[in-house]
């Protein structure tokens, strides 16, 4: 049997010694596969321009003549070489940077080629590269990939190992998308593809091979998404929740607060989803405040009132602790139990709480990471239900519900994206999305301020507390740091105790005990702390109603989307809220953010444009959320051909033929290298 692209080493593509051999690893290129995959980010365009077509500022190729002698200039250990040019009936200055030895050369009536920046008023170009056609090998006329290198690996050897790797290996590339998807876009063939996209005779020929590379990307991605939904709703072994409606609106009626449509709405998608057969996989995603946590309460008494046990897991040990509280006091009335699993939950006590749950005396626990240890067992788990679930990797969030019987599963997220690009992003998942605020909750207003009007910050941090409310004063950093020159938390926290004498100030970073965090929490909440200097540590999930403003330091180091989560934490009492942004951004992307903030309170919003900022791959933490780091695709610039893609994959796998066609067959081979299906898909 022949070996496959994935299967042979880089060491036998010609030229790539031991030591090369050493350095492309460290570029995770282990196989020729992975060598012709390693596609270039940009091109260097050589081709020939012409004076009267290029624009003040563009980089541009010319040839010219020589005309007259090369003046050299020295300053200070640098040189500056300049020499009259024509091109065509252009006469024009070239100018050199540290290339002094090239002066015997510039002889007058000599044929040159340049590559440079092109400066229009002063009819000059700074030279970057140069060449003289008459020493032979110049590659005016073409685009030269450019791709990421570092250590001994150059542009010229990658360009010409992958050119190496093309002529030894090329007709090993196989076609993998189905005839009837490539007739549709009339794609050009796989290999075809990948060859013009190292070597594109053109940009139209480049472009071309991209649109095929990163349709297949988005297509086989869909596929897998697709395919798990199809399996996971043919399977019907799920858990049937027999809850019937009344019991449901008597909890229901209990609540503190009346549900708003959209939470109403979402919870018969859930409770529909819970008495299916078919197991549930559904991500819930709402604003800040919106209300997730009740739905998930309502999910859960659905499952133990059905006679199963639930499980919540959060990022932190503070959320952990205050979901606990909130559950037990809606519970409390009903008779149902509540536990909390972390970290800090140890000896005597977990052993108890282990063997509880084991035995199915505990109905519902909370907890951290703790939830997926080994020793963790449930008599029987009915429900799952993950809290902002970017915190998790895939593998973590699976492993919970391996914990039960094919058990529901809730994911929650107050990261919220646009529905549509939501539903295509995670297409193995069913979407909800709540996109009313609470009824009575107040807008919050946002101001950004420069460090220079700090004083006024803490004249309105004292007339809030001053009128019984509580305050948050957040940085990103924990102590002093030599390279970022932020505010830290310990010295703000000795400063804000110095300008506020009469008030308590209390302190909360990530590196406190759970007992510590514990103690400054309960402080906080029973207003014994009327100002809490913190890192991020407060940035999902904490609830005192009390607390009016948040101030966030340096907070151009802060994402939009983490802002939106830090000024989340107020606005949730009664009492007019307010966010105060302090930064001085060098940059657009930062002047943007605080900008985006102060415009707009809505997290759909804020998201919307946090795409636009960051891209898909950090926006998503393509690592945590279990969606590929593709080579080419964009999830937002190629948002067109990842919907193609969705309804492309999802009637394919809807036509029972499919799976025992050619077409497949000729998936299956590249879906395992890929990893892109495992287990029962490929069995």
């Amino acid at each position: 049997m022949s070996l496959s692209l994935d299967q042979i080493s880089i060491r036998q593509v010609r030229g790539v010694s031991a030591l090369k051999e050493g350095e492309l690893h460290a570029f995770g290129i282990f196989t020729v596969k992975e060598l012709l995959e390693y596609y270039p980010f940009r091109y260097e365009d050589y081709r020939l321009r012409s004076l009267s077509e290029v624009k003040d500022g563009d980089k541009i190729t010319i040839q010219a003549k020589i005309m007259g002698v090369p003046v050299l200039q020295r300053y200070g250990g640098k040189s500056r070489l300049s020499c009259k040019l024509m091109a065509e009936q252009w006469m024009f200055t070239a100018t050199w940077f540290n290339r002094h030895f090239l002066r015997d050369q510039l002889t007058n009536g000599r044929e040159i080629v340049l590559v440079g920046k092109w400066d229009q008023r002063r009819m000059q170009l700074t030279v970057s590269e140069s060449e003289f056609p008459d020493q032979g090998g110049w590659r005016s006329g073409t685009l030269q990939p450019v791709y990421s290198v570092g250590g001994k690996i150059t542009q010229t050897w990658m360009r010409k190992t992958l050119g190496q790797a093309l002529t030894q290996y090329g007709e090993m590339i196989p076609e993998i998308l189905p005839q009837s998807i490539m007739q549709k876009y009339h794609f050009m063939p796989r290999k075809q593809a990948i060859v013009t996209i190292h070597q594109p005779q053109d940009s139209r020929e480049g472009q071309q091979g991209r649109e095929r590379m990163v349709y297949e990307e988005l297509f086989l991605f869909q596929l897998k998404m697709q395919a798990y939904r199809a399996l996971n709703r043919r399977r019907m072994d799920g858990i049937v929740h027999t809850v019937d409606n009344k019991t449901m609106r008597e909890f229901v009626r209990s609540l503190p607060f009346e549900l708003t449509d959209a939470q109403k709405r979402v919870e018969l998608e859930i409770l529909q989803d819970m008495r299916s057969p078919s197991c549930m996989n559904r991500l819930l995603q709402g604003d800040v405040g919106s209300g997730k946590t009740v739905i998930a309460a309502i999910a859960l008494y659905g499952a133990v009132r059905s006679g199963f046990q639930g499980a919540l897991m959060v990022p932190t040990e503070i959320l952990a602790e205050q979901h606990m509280r909130s559950l037990q006091k809606l519970f409390e009335s009903f008779g149902i139990s509540v536990a909390l699993l972390t970290g800090s939950v140890t000896g005597r006590k977990r052993k108890d709480l282990l063997a509880s749950l084991q035995m199915g005396m505990t109905d519902i626990v909370v907890g951290t990471h703790a939830l997926i240890q080994e020793d963790v067992f449930f008599r029987q788990l009915g429900l799952v239900v993950t809290d902002e679930q970017h915190r998790f990797g895939v593998n973590q969030r699976s492993v919970l519900r391996r914990k039960g019987y094919n058990p529901d599963v809730l994911t929650m997220t107050a990261t919220p994206i646009p529905r549509t690009l939501a539903i295509t992003a995670f297409g193995d998942m069913d979407v909800s999305t709540l996109s009313e605020r609470p009824k009575g909750r107040i807008p919050i207003t946002t101001y950004w301020v420069k460090h220079e009007m700090m004083d006024r910050v803490l004249g309105f941090i004292s007339r809030e507390i001053d009128q019984g409310r509580q305050a948050y004063l957040i940085c990103p950093l924990i102590e002093e740091s030599e390279k970022l020159d932020v505010q830290n938390a310990i010295d703000l926290h000795i400063q804000m105790q110095q300008a506020f004498p009469k008030y308590r100030v209390g302190l909360l970073h990530g590196r406190m005990t759970p007992a510590e965090k514990e103690e400054v929490m309960h402080s906080f909440n029973e207003n014994e702390v009327q100002l809490l200097v913190s890192t991020t540590v407060v940035e999902v999930g904490v609830d005192v109603p009390n607390a009016t403003l948040m101030v966030i330091m340096d907070a151009d180091r802060f994402g939009l989307s983490q802002l939106h989560q830090l000024r989340g934490r107020v606005g949730r009492g009664q009492h007019a809220s307010y966010c105060v942004l302090i930064a001085d951004p060098k940059s657009e992307v930062g002047q943007e953010r605080m900008s985006v903030m102060t415009e707009t309170d809505d997290g759909f919003e804020v998201s919307r444009r946090d795409l636009e900022l960051r891209g898909p791959g950090d926006f998503f933490g393509t690592k945590q959320s279990g969606l590929p780091e593709f080579r080419l695709a964009d999830m937002v610039s190629d948002f067109t051909v990842l919907e193609q893609a969705r309804d492309d994959a999802s009637q394919l796998v809807g036509d029972s033929e499919f799976w025992t066609s050619p077409a497949f067959a000729a998936l299956r081979d590249y879906l395992q290298q890929e990893q892109i299906f495992q287990g029962e898909l490929v069995d």
